[in-house]
């Protein structure tokens, strides 16, 4: 099948057989040529039955001229426990078929979704809770790494299409899963949706439509948080003090942008409310959120990959510490190592190292920062070498009474080694960092 392509994802189910008929048909003229996508979940006993249903309905269709092809993946693996099978399905499928998309040079692939699918999926977003872009539900057109994705029957009626299949006479599969209450898909089409459409018989045009006004509605606040992070986005940081003086509206707007932008997914919305209440302030605060740490010091929030500290249960902390050559040297309890590294001047003594003490900051410590200037106490280093919180983190470094080394600042200065004998740095690494 020579020339351009495009793809079909078809399931064999009754909405993916009419659009790969109607697609053929149209391509037939247009001279291109068709590749039929199934996957092969494997999470149904009639798994197998469906894919051959598949394959041989596209050899007639192919041996009758249409210019068809076709292709499956099965998909490897199940979803992980407390997963969603329905997530888990959903994200399985779609890698499956922009993978075979690829290696069939199509960059399009069309999807079955039908009005009713649009209505069903905006009162399921709206169930849980979903904001202005869970109500915009599916988008007639997305393109994502490199494929787009296109729903050409995204505003006709299911009735249409079961006409349409009764028209052609066009076998296709039904899906006994799709009798499953467990889901919350079909429960809401076998128990709540005939009573809907008894009390309201457009129901899902009108939903349908409301879907569309949503979907206008996030791109336009998508444009006005792009307007107001041009002003409030400082490097990699948010400028607190100018994002505290927009409106609450268009603050909670700039934030769920901005925190999707860094963390690469959407923030639940009990995660933005939390901070929308708890980020205003000076004081130096981070928030272990899922997959990224918030960071806030003086007057900037910064975004870093990682979730802070370990969730495990807590260890008794590590107190002394044996060193004799260079390495990596993980602490239980203080979450993070000490990295020692050879050195030819400004390091400590390797041989201070071999009975240090580790201590957690109990307040008047001093440290000296350079050879003659007065030892300060840490809080006072700090605040003058703007060490934020998390910086400090970790155990202060003894040998014996000596202070070798505080996390956030470095070796102090009378503890540098002189000319003669081995030296090493310290590094505290958090694993928060």
């Amino acid at each position: 099948m020579a020339g351009p392509r495009l793809a079909v994802a078809y399931s064999g189910g009754r909405d993916s057989s009419a659009l790969l008929h109607a697609t053929l048909a149209v391509a037939a003229q247009m001279g291109l040529g068709v590749v039929a996508l199934h996957v092969h979940h494997g999470l149904s006993a009639h798994a197998d039955r469906w894919l051959a249903h598949c394959e041989r309905q596209c050899q007639r269709w192919a041996a009758a001229g249409m210019p068809v092809a076709f292709d499956h993946r099965r998909i490897k693996g199940r979803p992980a426990r407390g997963d969603s099978v329905e997530a888990w399905a959903r994200r399985a499928r779609y890698t499956a078929l922009r993978e075979m998309a690829i290696e069939h040079a199509a960059n399009l692939v069309l999807l079955a979704h039908h009005r009713q699918d649009q209505a069903e999926t905006l009162l399921l977003q709206a169930l849980r809770g979903g904001g202005v872009a869970g109500l915009a539900a599916m988008p007639r057109v997305a393109e994502r790494e490199g494929i787009t994705w296109m729903r050409p029957w995204l505003d006709m009626p299911p009735d249409e299409i079961a006409a349409y299949v009764r028209r052609h006479r066009l076998r296709h599969i039904e899906d006994d899963s799709n009798a499953d209450r467990r889901f919350a898909r079909n429960r809401l089409r076998l128990d709540v949706w005939p009573a809907l459409t008894a009390a309201f018989a457009q129901a899902d045009a009108a939903l349908a439509a409301t879907a569309a006004w949503a979907r206008e509605a996030q791109v336009c606040a998508e444009d006005l948080a792009r307007i107001d992070l041009a002003a409030l986005e400082v490097g990699r940081g948010l400028d607190l003090v100018a994002w505290e003086s927009l409106s609450p509206e268009r603050r909670s707007n700039a934030l769920r942008f901005w925190l999707k932008a860094c963390a690469g997914a959407a923030a639940s919305s009990a995660v933005v409310q939390r901070l929308l209440s708890e980020l205003p302030g000076r004081a130096p605060a981070q928030w272990h959120l899922e997959g990224f740490t918030l960071r806030r010091y003086r007057g900037r929030l910064e975004c870093h990959a990682g979730t802070g500290p370990t969730t495990e249960p807590l260890q008794a902390k590590v107190s002394t510490l044996c060193v004799r050559r260079a390495g990596t040297y993980a602490l239980r309890g203080w979450g993070g190592c000490l990295r020692v590294r050879r050195v030819a001047a400004g390091g400590v003594p390797m041989s201070s190292l071999t009975e240090l003490r580790l201590v957690a900051r109990g307040g008047g410590e001093q440290f000296q920062a350079a050879p003659g200037r007065p030892p300060r106490s840490l809080k006072k280093q700090f605040q003058a070498l703007s060490v934020p919180a998390w910086r400090r983190d970790g155990p202060l470094v003894y040998c014996g009474e000596q202070l070798l080394y505080v996390p956030g600042l470095g070796i102090d200065a009378r503890a540098v080694g002189g000319n003669g004998g081995a030296q090493a740095s310290l590094e505290w690494l958090a694993d928060h960092a």
